[in-house]
């Protein structure tokens, strides 16, 4: 695939910096762009808000309501969202946060300190629901709704499941859709189900008032249990109770709704199951799940699905391996081509890691310490040391032998890539090895760099670039894909326009590779500069802005980033053909 590169500032000798060489503006210099021949949009930086804030998730997800040009990003931890007026798109401005701790909901419960904000939608009339969850996660959470055109003044809130996790709005505005995680207390002592809350809002933002507890409806996976769910789709780990100390639907409570997207028509949610590696469909009229169905995995020794499976092997070697990556997808987006829904999903990865359970392990530490080993006869049994597949973390709950005795199949946890797929889980394109191969030649000696410091080769064990946020827009009657790149840091953009024929665009990536925070903190430097001259690190919400809604009256993308704390706002421009 033959693309152009501009070329990455030069990294250190070695990872240690010296910091008052370090410019004192934000971001660098310039960003990383890497273009495909043919490119027709690529993004350029406009403006940047910063928290100053590291690895707090201070800067999470984005929501853009386009009739007062604010831009609404989440503050986990503070529990709050902040309005941001970005009229000025290359000076985003602070106008007030919504504090979401201490409101009153329909049930007369109260949103206590120590809860967490995790995601924000706003209605076109001003109307913004956040999704809230418990100080103690596993209790049910709230949806808080508040006033976005005005001055941010809560207007109420409605009890939903346990840990709302994503919140979105269907598009006719008609109702709130909650993506309730349902994880399992840190210490594996509780296990609440996971399940999607949908809230009837009001036709009018000044009704809010009349919203009460009946409105909310919660569709569960109890018509899921035993052997009624279809096969594929991962139910593993303890078998521990609710809050409640039931033991009864194992699958609900195994099950865990990530993310959610809505059909043109708001009528079907399908929403991510990550840990599970599968999609749950969901009939809003009826708040009911319907189907689930499995994601599948990745066959890593097929030409074109390699990966890059060693953190020690002293090079960006992107190679087949007798591995299959589970698609295990964190966000979701939909959109319709000739009348037919296609889903678009960024394939994370995420192990379960509770209490004393650990679902992952390296390669080439099973068979020790209880684990089932590599069966003899696996082509895998051959390729055990660190600069093969030995430090690969690979999931032990899946791939035993049916007699348990050994590992048949090694699954890595995600795909490295993103897919699309029909509404009948059909994949009709898989991004493959492009997102290694592009950032090995973008970013050289930070290839499969981790975000909170800068290392080559740091990721290649584990998850890799690790896709993680997406979102859709339309440039100039074609429709792309944005996916941020969680852990490699930037944005690969896909035109997607023929789902089955995608393509590589472009790569930018507004993050100087040459500041590696974390050695900052270990040499006790002043965290401020090193922050504002790294750029964004760990890019996690995605929002699309169309021209027409835009305050540039061009096409704009907003990326939230949870560990550098800022979110900037990128100009889509059309690159110029010769």
């Amino acid at each position: 695939m033959p693309r152009r590169t501009r070329p990455l500032l030069a990294l250190a000798a070695a990872t240690a910096l010296t910091l008052t060489a370090l410019p004192a503006s934000a971001g660098p210099a310039e960003p990383v762009e890497h273009l495909a021949d043919g490119a027709r949009v690529t993004l350029d930086p406009l403006g940047t808000y910063a928290t100053g804030v590291f690895d707090q998730s201070a800067q999470e997800i984005a929501a853009y309501h386009a009739l007062t040009r604010r831009l609404f990003t989440v503050d986990a931890a503070a529990a709050q969202v902040r309005a941001l007026d970005v009229r000025d798109a290359t000076r985003p401005t602070e106008l007030f946060a919504v504090q979401t701790t201490g409101v009153r909901a329909a049930d007369g419960s109260v949103v206590p300190d120590g809860a967490v904000a995790n995601s924000v939608a706003v209605r076109a009339d001003g109307l913004a629901v956040v999704a809230v969850e418990s100080d103690v996660k596993t209790d049910p959470g709230w949806l808080v709704l508040f006033d976005a055109a005005g001055d941010g003044a809560a207007l109420g809130a409605v009890r939903v499941g346990s840990l709302p996790d994503m919140v979105t709005i269907t598009p006719d505005g008609r109702r709130a859709v909650v993506a309730n995680e349902g994880e399992p207390a840190d210490d594996f002592s509780v296990d609440p189900e996971g399940s999607v809350s949908v809230v009837d809002l009001p036709v009018l933002k000044r009704k809010v008032s009349s919203l009460r507890q009946k409105d909310v409806a919660t569709a569960d996976f109890h018509a899921f249990e035993g052997d009624a769910l279809p096969d594929g789709v991962r139910v593993f780990g303890p078998d521990v109770a609710d809050a409640s100390g039931s033991l009864t639907h194992r699958v609900s409570r195994n099950l865990e709704p990530e993310y959610v997207t809505v059909d043109s028509r708001s009528r079907t949610a399908w929403v991510t199951l990550q840990e599970a590696n599968a999609i749950a469909v969901v009939d809003l009229k009826k708040a009911e799940v319907t189907d689930v169905w499995s994601l599948g995995a990745t066959d890593h020794s097929v030409a074109g699905q390699g990966i890059d499976p060693s953190d020690k092997d002293g090079v960006a070697d992107i190679r087949t391996v007798p591995v299959k990556g589970l698609s295990m997808p964190d966000t979701i987006a939909s959109y319709e081509v000739r009348g037919e829904t296609y889903l678009v999903t960024a394939n994370e990865g995420d192990a379960r890691e509770w209490g004393d359970y650990v679902e992952n392990a390296r390669v080439k530490d099973l068979g020790k310490k209880g684990l089932a080993p590599v069966c003899a006869d696996s082509p895998a049994v051959a390729l055990l040391g660190d600069a093969d597949l030995g430090r690969l973390n690979v999931t032990t709950a899946s791939g035993l032998r049916a007699d348990g005795t050994c590992y048949e199949q090694l699954y890595s946890l995600g795909g490295r890539s993103f897919s699309i797929w029909t509404t009948d889980g059909e994949l009709v394109f898989d991004s493959g090895q492009d997102f290694e191969e592009i950032t090995a030649e973008a970013l050289g000696d930070a290839f499969n760099t981790n975000h909170t410091e800068t290392g080559f080769e740091g990721r290649s064990d584990d998850k890799g670039p690790e896709p993680e946020g997406l979102t859709l827009g339309e440039v100039a009657g074609r429709t792309y894909a944005f996916v941020g790149l969680e852990r490699a840091g930037g944005i690969m953009v896909y035109d997607v326009t023929s789902p089955r024929r995608a393509a590589f665009v472009s790569y930018v990536s507004n993050r100087d590779y040459s500041v590696s925070v974390e050695d900052a903190l270990d040499d006790g430097a002043d965290l401020g500069p090193t922050l504002d001259a790294a750029g964004d690190l760990g890019p996690e919400g995605v929002t699309f802005v169309p021209w027409y809604a835009s305050p540039t009256w061009r096409p704009m993308l907003a990326v939230a980033n949870e560990v550098s704390g800022t979110t900037t706002l990128f100009d889509v421009r059309r690159v110029a053909r010769h």
